[in-house]
Parts: C-alpha cells; structure tokens; sequence
C-alpha cells in the first residue's frame, strides 16, 4: 500500500521556511527538520520541501556543517541533471536521555541524533516511589553519561520524562502506601531533576512519548496521521496528526485507553480495564496462575496459554471498538500498537484486531492498516528522548 494514498497523506517533516531578512533560526530549523525526517536529501529537495531558494538552503547547509550538525554523504551519480550531494545529521552532533517513570519500573536510556540507543538501565518495584525514583534517575544518568568524551558530552544537554499523566489517582490501584501519592503530587519533577542533574528537563505523558517514538520508527514515506496503542499496565496511547503530536492542554489528549466499549457480560468497561497488561495479570490471578514477575519475559507462558489467548481474543474486541471510535473523529489511515509482552503476543493482537476492525458492521472506504509496534517496552523511554532532541534542535 501507498502510504501517500492514506487519510492524511505523508509526512515529509519540513516546517515551511521563511524569506525573509532576520529568520535566519527559523530556516536553519526547517532545513534541519527535513534533513532529519528525511535523511540523504539534496540541496535541491530541501530546497523544494522547506519553499526556501537554493542558494539560501546551500548557505544554511554550510553553516550546519561548520557546526557540526549534519555531514554530508558520497555524491550521488547516474540521476537526470548534476550528481546531487545527500545530507544527513551527524549521530554524535546531539544526545539526550529518555526515562520512563512506568508503574512498575523506571527506565533511563542515552539517545543519540540518529535515535540510536548507547545505553540502558532499569530497575522494577512494586510501586513509584518517588525519592528511590529521582535518586536511581541522578545516579543513572550520571552513569551513562560520564562514557560520552569530549566535546560529545557538551552536547548532552537534556532529559526527556514519559510520565503517566494520572500517576496519583492510579496509584492506589497498585495497593501503594498513601504517602506515595502525596510526595508525587507535592514535587515538581521537572525542577528536582534539573537541580540533581544540571540538564534540562522535558516531561511528556508516557502514551505520547511512546507515540512519538514509534512514529519516527516508521519506514519512509511516513504517513502524516498515526493513532497509537500500548498495551502496559495500563493502556498508553497517543496521536500524530499532520506530523505533530497531539497533547492537548493538559498534556493528556488522547487518553484512548479511557474509552468504554461494550462488553457481552459486565456493560460498559474501559479499554484499560480488558486490553492492558493489567487486566491480564488480573486474569491470570483469578484463575490461580500469578506471575510473581513483572518481567513477561520470566512468565511460564505454556501455563498460562489458555488465559492469554483468551485475553488476546477479548482485547483484540476491545482495541478494535477503541480504534473505530477513534478514527471517526480523527482521520488515519495507519494504528499502531505495541505490548510490553514481545513480539509473538504484539504479532498475535495485531493479527486479531485487523479481524475484528474488519468484522465490525460499518464501512470503510479504506479501513486504517493496524502495524505492530517495533520498540515494545522501550517506546516511551525513546520517544520522551527524541522530543527533547526536537525541541531543543528542530
């Protein structure tokens, strides 16, 4: 399928540039966006992109390579007109670490320019609590980045969170002490974090930051709208509309896994209440099979075969009503969604909501392509990092 055929076209990631004396930030800005979304462009394709005359993206181009933020790639021969030069961004020209502040574990990564992931750590807990939570993300990123040498470590200057936005209304779910959720509601993170690490600080719900990474893991031609689904401990979803990412005012815009879909026996449930890990952890409790792990990768999953499948076939229902629902407001043609279970279960879901999107009683002139998420667990740790990276260079 032609991705430029689906609702909303493709992305090509350029803002517009702007002719005129004095802009000079702005169309450096667009010039590297394209570049960045769009590795290996000419001059004259950028040219085209960002709307900027030639000779203008050829200064800009210049002024980016003495700065050391893109290089350029082996001329390009065998085309129609002038061999063409690719420009690409240099890798080392920028870094920031992703952390994920989840409800079972914390993860802190190192990102380069290219979205390459140099390092990782992670740690599990019943619970976040919020001083062992800040104190692991100091000392973990004083870690990582101390195996950065010079100057690649002057330009590590920021840190992306992907946090859930209801962290302490949920977090007597988890059976946490009530003095848990008053230390997260009376802290502001992002400030403790800068004092502690001397990097800025960029916070993002975790289901948007996830969204964003899985969006730029997309193949090119990148479609412009993108509806995401994490199935965690709870549901974590976002939405890329028009190459932007949808937050909201209130940072938490596309809370889908909120949404109720109807159920054969118990009403009206949310998604988050049938599809999340969750609800299968629940499901696996009830029927005397708990996994005494977090770790899905430690489940004794021939036990628990019956129960997965089950809660495959209920959540495939319930993520297939939730993709509908959300695709009558906003217009996509491509869902993604992801697990925190590896990629056979992911493969599996994705196979059963395509079936079930498709079984639903309404008519599509081209229902949306569900695609199976390729970071998994790792995708708001990635995403909140590589948002750092965008609003700090693009």
């Amino acid at each position: 399928m032609d991705l430029s055929d689906l609702p909303g076209g493709t992305f090509g990631g350029a803002g517009r540039g702007m002719q005129h004396h004095g802009l000079r930030r702005a169309n450096e800005r667009a010039v590297l966006r394209a570049i960045g979304f769009n590795p290996g462009l000419s001059n004259a394709e950028i040219s085209r992109l960002c709307g900027l005359a030639p000779q203008t993206v050829s200064a800009i181009l210049t002024n980016l390579e003495k700065s050391g933020l893109v290089e350029r790639g082996e001329v390009l021969r065998g085309r129609r007109g002038q061999p063409a030069t690719p420009f690409f961004l240099r890798a080392c020209s920028g870094f920031a670490f992703g952390v994920e502040i989840g409800w079972n574990h914390v993860d802190v990564l190192l990102l380069d320019l290219h979205a390459t992931v140099l390092s990782r750590r992670q740690a599990r807990y019943e619970f976040p609590q919020c001083e062992t939570v800040i104190d692991l993300v100091a000392k973990w990123t004083a870690e990582l980045g101390a195996h950065l040498q010079e100057p690649e470590r002057a330009r590590l200057l920021d840190i992306g969170v992907a946090i859930p936005s209801n962290l302490v209304a949920k977090l007597q779910r988890l059976d946490a002490p009530e003095d848990a959720a008053r230390q997260w509601a009376e802290i502001d993170l992002g400030a403790v974090l800068k004092e502690r690490t001397g990097l800025d600080v960029t916070c993002v719900n975790d289901g948007s930051a996830g969204c964003w990474g899985e969006f730029i893991a997309l193949p090119q031609p990148r479609p412009a709208n993108v509806v995401y689904l994490l199935a965690s401990s709870f549901i974590g979803a976002g939405i890329v509309e028009g190459g932007a990412l949808w937050e909201g005012a209130g940072g938490n815009a596309a809370d889908l896994g909120a949404m109720l879909v109807p159920t054969e026996h118990d009403g009206p449930q949310t998604a988050h209440a049938i599809a999340s890990v969750g609800a299968l952890r629940q499901r696996l409790a009830a029927a005397g099979k708990a996994q005494e792990t977090h770790l899905p990768a430690q489940w004794d999953w021939d036990a628990i075969a019956p129960e997965v499948d089950l809660w495959i076939a209920d959540s495939a229902k319930a993520l297939a009503q939730t993709v509908f629902n959300t695709a009558t407001v906003v217009e996509t043609g491509t869902v993604v969604i992801g697990t925190m279970l590896g990629d056979d279960i992911t493969a599996r879901l994705v196979e059963r909501v395509t079936e079930d999107l498709a079984a639903l009683p309404v008519t599509y002139a081209r229902p949306p392509r569900i695609l199976p998420g390729q970071l998994g667990g790792l995708a708001p740790a990635i995403g909140a990092a590589e948002l750092a990276l965008l609003r700090r260079h693009f």
